[in-house]
């Protein structure tokens, strides 16, 4: 789908600013954490980034740290249950380095957590959001988060969700989903500047 200015479309995809929990590095996606004071900041700073791009949507996932996120940085954003991060059922909360003292070389990219979502469930979602953006007629920003966000871009790219894993992604960050020719691509990833 193309826009206005005759270039294909692209998908924004900006993650939430600094929670306790990504200080921390626990794994966070039903608890509906607050930003931190600085998590406020970075994602007023967003603001400057998208400053004068035009967004034919703008949508975000349910969890407060998302949706401030999207009104920081000058948005009232459209809720979408899709965007949930990435439910860790038994081991919201923990640390990876925590998990794994239960259970040997555990990773989320690797194995199933406990009464939570599968890479599959994951990739599922991440297929819908992708449909009904390009469903959109123009570009589309979606707040949300981090392993969600990578999950995304790996099915964007037609790679197995556990690819995500290579595709690191920072608190308050921007990256561009689009196109070269006929080609998904990556045009930007993790930019927090």
């Amino acid at each position: 789908m193309s826009s206005e200015n005759g270039s294909k479309q692209e998908i924004w995809l900006l993650r939430h600013g600094e929670t306790e929990w990504t200080l921390s590095g626990a794994h966070t996606s039903r608890t509906d954490l607050p930003l931190t004071p600085n998590g406020e900041t970075q994602a007023a700073q967003l603001r400057d980034f998208v400053r004068g791009h035009q967004f034919t949507e703008v949508l975000s996932s349910p969890m407060r740290r998302a949706i401030l996120t999207a009104r920081l940085a000058g948005f009232a954003p459209k809720i979408d249950d899709g965007l949930h991060e990435w439910n860790y059922g038994d081991f919201e909360g923990r640390t990876t380095a925590d998990i794994q003292k239960d259970v040997w070389g555990w990773s989320i990219w690797t194995s199933n957590p406990p009464n939570g979502e599968t890479a599959d469930q994951v990739k599922a979602r991440a297929e819908k959001i992708i449909a009904h953006c390009l469903g959109v007629n123009g570009d589309v920003a979606l707040f949300g988060h981090g392993h969600m966000f990578r999950v995304l871009a790996a099915t964007w790219l037609g790679l197995e969700p556990q690819r995500g894993a290579s595709f690191a992604l920072s608190t308050a960050s921007v990256s561009i989903l689009g196109y070269e020719r006929e080609t998904r691509v990556l045009k930007l990833w993790n930019r927090t500047e």
